[in-house]
């Protein structure tokens, strides 16, 4: 404890008060704004009124930066020894998933705490990135290359993802395989490995096929021929691209969207909350929707960029590709670029699980800029 207590309070960044201004507020205020456009949206969404969603997300958002700015001050030697045990006890929630956990829409992914829902899948892209970068935190590029050192991290991914799989939640699986893949790259992994693994990928996707449920093979049909049913599983992204299309350069104006507040529009609070955002504000409020969004994953990628030791470089790397995912599977997926899959856009979608475990990452990521010149011992094993 006393320990613990020493690197709370002493580094090379200086005390609390000291590394609390050393958090970048700009970035924090962008952060802010991000939330600020989800509240207007879940708005719009709620009909012209702040319940039910606009509201809860508010509080969640206001919970979540005290959490975020908390984590900022703590000091990343500290993180850097819970990140295996954070994701031991992530694994153990997705066995208490698997055990117990609440069934909705067809799929297991949460579990009950209290008066909230959690869905541990979310957490683990977190936690996963943060043993990971524990691991190659001192490995040299000759450890590295070694296969043997490879396979612990390797297994670590395969446990967690095959656990998602099974929920199942095939889309979040694939997130978190791919931000895993993110770190193994920053620690230095060849890439002719990597292409290795893409290729045995090609090669096993048609037997992952024919093991895929009804629902998710409709999504991959409907996805090259949503005219097929479009009544049906093609109903969705048809729907979202009328919406779309209707917004036109400007939009129809705040709380004039008729894709969604005639319900036409599936999911407008969470899964097609840029679709809604879109028709009423047009292309222009979309883009510049996702230059802000953008400008986060800039900065974040430049936390890793700057920082001066490898824990906090691959974990920033890894949370700042977790984040670009959550963007980019979202917008592709209500755009009809890739087939649809229940994928959240951060900050913006109303969801409690989501909100507190992307503020959690943040507050990851200004920890390591807070202490991006922090002593983290020898460097290479």
């Amino acid at each position: 404890m006393l320990l613990e207590r020493r690197l709370l309070t002493r580094d090379r960044s200086g005390g609390l008060l000291q590394k609390f201004w050393q958090i970048p507020w700009i970035f924090v205020l962008m952060l802010c704004a991000v939330a600020a456009v989800g509240y207007v949206a879940l708005y719009s969404a709620g009909g012209g009124a702040a319940e039910p969603y606009a509201g809860r997300h508010a509080l969640r958002f206001g919970f979540g930066l005290v959490m975020m700015l908390s984590l900022a001050l703590v000091d990343i030697r500290l993180i850097a020894r819970l990140a295996w045990p954070i994701y031991a006890a992530t694994v153990g929630l997705l066995v208490l998933v698997a055990l117990q956990g609440h069934v909705g829409k067809g799929a297991q992914r949460w579990i009950e705490l209290g008066p909230i829902q959690l869905q541990p899948s979310e957490l683990m892209k977190i936690a996963l990135a943060l043993a990971l970068a524990s691991w190659f935190r001192r490995a040299s590029w000759e450890r590295v290359g070694n296969p043997i050192f490879l396979i612990p991290p390797i297994l670590a991914t395969l446990l967690p993802v095959g656990m998602i799989l099974k929920q199942p939640n095939l889309g979040t699986a694939m997130i978190t395989a791919m931000v895993a893949g993110s770190v193994f790259w920053g620690a230095g992994v060849r890439w002719w490995k990597f292409a290795g693994v893409l290729g045995a990928a090609g090669i096993a996707a048609p037997i992952a096929y024919e093991h895929l449920r009804d629902y998710q093979k409709a999504r991959i049909t409907t996805f090259l021929d949503p005219e097929s049913d479009p009544l049906g599983a093609g109903y969705n992204i048809i729907q979202s691209k009328i919406a779309l299309g209707s917004g036109g350069l400007w939009g129809k104006g705040f709380l004039q969207g008729t894709q969604g507040h005639l319900n036409f529009l599936p999911e407008k609070q969470t899964d097609f909350i840029f679709t809604m955002i879109a028709e009423e504000f047009g292309l222009v409020g979309a883009l510049s929707v996702l230059a802000l969004l953008g400008l986060v994953v800039a900065f974040s990628f430049a936390v890793a960029f700057r920082c001066r030791h490898q824990f906090g470089r691959l974990l920033a790397i890894g949370l700042a590709t977790n984040f670009f995912l959550y963007v980019f599977v979202n917008v592709a997926m209500v755009t009809g670029s890739i087939p649809v899959g229940g994928v959240p856009l951060p900050l913006i979608s109303h969801g409690g699980s989501a909100m507190l475990t992307t503020m959690f990452g943040f507050g990851l990521l200004l920890s390591v800029h807070v202490h991006r010149d922090a002593d983290m011992g020898p460097t290479r094993e």
